[in-house]
């Protein structure tokens, strides 16, 4: 199973709209993060999870060709408002199936009606498969398991998925034992860390580097970073030798 990071950045992406702050001035080509998302692919299966902004550029970049399934965490902008570009999957395919959350699926409704509309639709637009999911209850995507855990965004629960022993968390400030006895035994974990000062609903990097010491696994990655973390070069000196800062177009194999 490979696992390509599409975007590292958070709800801005980096290099920010207007910005002089040095990290978006960079030329290092790891400090451009478009928005947080993962390709993960096995066999003749692609799934990614979230499809953000920046989800055309970001399939044109990966030259990806085929899309089983999109999964998706939570509602947020960065996360979703993709959706559009999924048209492309559709007319090759002839199906673009989408994993989330009901109160999920009810945003979609409202932001793109047009896709979800009953009866007779606008030309080219796409047709979606809802596939609902609960926390903590298992499906199947081809010969895979997923196992969707909530962690929590502040007050908005956020789906966190596990494939094998590949976990992958966006978003997240809190995770309860449940959720915690889930992620343990993972090999390769996937974490939030926005930045080093505090913030209201993601992990600092203090409080990811907490959690990846007590899940344990053998690599983690940190991702949806923004600019105020600092320059990669220089960050990831400051990290355990097993954790990484993860960078767009990075490519990991499990």
């Amino acid at each position: 199973m490979k696992v390509t990071f599409l975007g590292t950045g958070t709800s801005q992406g980096i290099p920010v709209i207007g910005s002089d702050h040095p990290v978006c001035q960079s030329t290092d080509p790891r400090d451009k993060r478009l928005r947080s998302s993962v390709l993960v692919s096995w066999e003749d299966f692609c799934v990614v999870i979230d499809c953000g902004p920046d989800f055309r550029q970001q399939m044109l970049r990966q030259q990806c060709q085929r899309l089983d399934a999109i999964l998706l965490t939570h509602e947020h902008n960065d996360h979703v408002l993709g959706l559009d570009d999924v048209r492309p999957f559709y007319f090759m395919q002839g199906f673009v199936n989408i994993y989330a959350q009901l109160r999920v699926f009810d945003s979609l409704k409202k932001r793109f009606d047009y896709i979800f509309a009953s009866g007779e639709k606008y030309p080219g637009t796409p047709t979606i498969t809802e596939f609902y999911i609960q926390k903590n209850s298992p499906f199947q995507i081809g010969n895979k398991t997923v196992l969707p855990f909530e962690v929590m965004h502040g007050s908005l629960p956020v789906m966190g998925f596990r494939i094998d022993d590949f976990t992958y968390i966006t978003d997240a400030k809190t995770i309860d034992e449940t959720s915690i006895q889930h992620i343990v035994g993972t090999k390769v974990l996937v974490v939030n860390a926005l930045r080093k000062n505090q913030h209201a609903s993601h992990f600092t990097l203090e409080e990811a580097l907490d959690f990846i010491r007590k899940i344990k696994p053998e690599k983690a990655y940190l991702t949806h970073i923004s600019y105020s973390m600092g320059f990669h070069e220089e960050v990831q000196k400051e990290l355990p030798d097993n954790v990484f800062l993860a960078y767009d177009g990075l490519t990991i194999t499990i």
